[in-house]
């Protein structure tokens, strides 16, 4: 074992660790050496009190320093511990995906309200837009069991990770998995919800994120563009025409100045009934509209009707078939 943590109990590991993560600028040492070692122990952070008396064998140890040793190197929590929370669901997290995060949660919330009610006999049609680890895809089929649920993504990793996800928790049967570029794979005015938690940060802002966004997320899915809206304005473009009559699209945001921004681009581009809803910090983050059914008169009079009817409301992307049936 290496030098610094030849210790005895679990409560002397705890301190030893906090204070080496401490040491690195990890922001809450102390919090992080207790999901660390409750993690270990095969316990809930909450007992670890309880446990602190306890004998830690040295292998216990040794594998608690490898731990603190990426910790220390910045890697985010979530990834050395492998997981985190999200609805009440445990996602596997690795580099390939963004790591699920509180304010998501409520776009799910907020997603899950724009939804037809449920029995009222008909299955909504809901597409996640850049799906990652599939935490929004997950935790909305999981508490609509009657909602038709396709999951995009470009990256075939995080496609995989979302997979992985997705079997674990017993919804691989319901939720389809789309490797394509946003909305491009999907047939017009069949969809009664668009979600996506997209790239919004504007790219100059990029290197003075925290090490751990900046240096272990994927870029991919934090570059906005120069402005932080160049996928969301194609998120929007895209959803005003996959979008049924009176569906809606709901969007997560940096923060209040772009959900104004976005909230904008949404009436401007022809949607109704645009909110912007708080995060749990109170933050304007959730941008939500709805299609009016006057597009869908004009498509229908362009002879999309019978495509899209066709389609059954399901993304495809040409030459590339779904990573799962």
């Amino acid at each position: 074992m290496t030098a610094g943590l030849t210790v005895p109990t679990a409560g002397a590991a705890l301190a030893a660790a906090t204070a080496r993560l401490a040491a690195a600028g990890v922001p809450d040492p102390a919090a992080d050496a207790g999901w660390l070692l409750a993690g270990l122990l095969g316990i809930g952070r909450a007992a670890l009190a309880a446990s602190l008396d306890r004998a830690l064998p040295a292998a216990l140890a040794d594998r608690l320093e490898d731990l603190l040793a990426r910790r220390c190197r910045r890697e985010p929590l979530q990834q050395v511990l492998g997981w985190e929370d999200f609805r009440g669901l445990r996602m596997r997290v690795t580099r390939d995906v963004l790591i699920p995060r509180p304010e998501t949660e409520v776009l799910v919330e907020v997603a899950l309200a724009a939804l037809p009610a449920a029995g009222a006999g008909v299955r909504p049609r809901v597409v996640d837009v850049g799906t990652g680890s599939g935490c929004i895809a997950a935790a909305i089929a999981h508490e609509r069991p009657d909602a038709l649920v396709t999951a995009l993504d470009t990256s075939a990793a995080a496609l995989g990770v979302a997979q992985d996800n997705l079997r674990a928790l017993g919804l691989a049967g319901r939720v389809r998995l789309v490797r394509g570029d946003l909305l491009e794979a999907c047939r017009p005015g069949r969809l009664h919800l668009v979600v996506s938690n997209p790239p919004y940060l504007p790219r100059t802002l990029l290197p003075t994120l925290e090490p751990e966004v900046r240096d272990w997320e994927p870029v991919v899915a934090l570059d906005g563009g120069p402005d932080g809206l160049a996928v969301v304005r194609r998120v929007v473009a895209g959803a005003a025409e996959a979008l049924r009559p009176g569906g809606a699209l709901v969007l997560e945001t940096a923060g209040a100045f772009q959900a104004r921004r976005v909230a904008a681009l949404l009436a401007g581009t022809g949607f109704t009934g645009v909110r912007v809803e708080r995060d749990l910090t109170g933050t304007d983050r959730i941008v939500s509209g709805r299609r009016p059914a006057r597009r869908a008169r004009a498509a229908s009079s362009a002879g999309l009707a019978g495509a899209t009817a066709a389609s059954g409301g399901r993304c495809r992307k040409g030459g590339q078939p779904p990573l799962r049936e």
